[in-house]
């Protein structure tokens, strides 16, 4: 249920979304940024709610670092231009057009993207298309390392604490919010899920093999992500 409103010290409103639990023994809170910005609050079932929202004032520092950090939605329109997978990209909108596609006549140096389908579709076409790119631009820079790191299945996210994941039966996922980030941050990423197929910690054999695989850099695109992964959620 949703009956209740956390406001930051800007005036936004944070929806707060409560969940009781059996067997549950510990209130949990999970601040949610995409694909809307909430405050997810698990509680046993006995415990109150005005007691889960003053546990929740308690927090109320760390909650507004993240809400105040965290970058507000960009919404797409058309004549935007959007910068993914390396490139700039201006948006225009054909509803003549029942798919999407890059213009074969733009001018040298320009990327355009043409969107078809009505107005009201446009967000979540360019969203889609954005996606299915990422996710063939991974598989290509898969098939550049050795094949005893491939994986067996590719899937694609949109987490917020994660930027990939490994799991023991061969699967690597990536949030495909890394087309925003520079390629060779994306790459960085990349390497780095594909070092776990081989070693499922972060041992000193398992960074060597992400800077065999990575080459130099590797420090750099990972202070890239610190300071500037959350800006990677800005549209959508």
């Amino acid at each position: 249920m949703t009956d209740y409103i956390f406001i930051i010290s800007n005036g936004e409103e944070i929806p707060i979304i409560f969940e009781a639990r059996r067997g549950l023994r510990n209130i949990t809170l999970r601040p949610k940024i995409t694909p809307k910005r909430e405050i997810h609050i698990s509680k046993p079932i006995l415990i109150s709610v005005s007691s889960a929202i003053k546990f929740l004032e308690q927090k109320r520092k760390w909650l507004e670092s993240i809400f105040m950090n965290a970058p507000q939605k960009i919404s797409i329109k058309d004549g935007d231009t959007v910068e993914f997978l390396g490139k700039k990209v201006l948006i225009q909108h054909n509803s003549a057009e029942k798919s999407n596609f890059y213009s074969k006549n733009s001018r040298a140096g320009e990327n355009i993207l043409i969107i078809g389908g009505t107005s009201e579709m446009l967000t979540h076409r360019v969203r889609d298309f954005v996606k299915n790119e990422f996710l063939a631009e991974v598989k290509k820079i898969i098939k550049t390392v050795p094949s005893e790191f491939h994986p067996k299945k590719v899937a694609i996210r949109d987490t917020t604490s994660r930027w990939g994941s490994c799991s023991s039966t061969g699967t690597i996922s990536f949030s495909w919010r890394l087309a925003f980030a520079p390629t060779e941050v994306m790459r960085y990423v990349i390497m780095h899920e594909l070092a776990h197929t081989k070693f499922m910690d972060h041992s000193v054999h398992f960074w060597a093999t992400v800077s065999k695989l990575y080459g130099d850099g590797v420090g750099r695109a990972k202070l890239w992500l610190i300071k500037n992964g959350h800006g990677l959620h800005k549209y959508f």
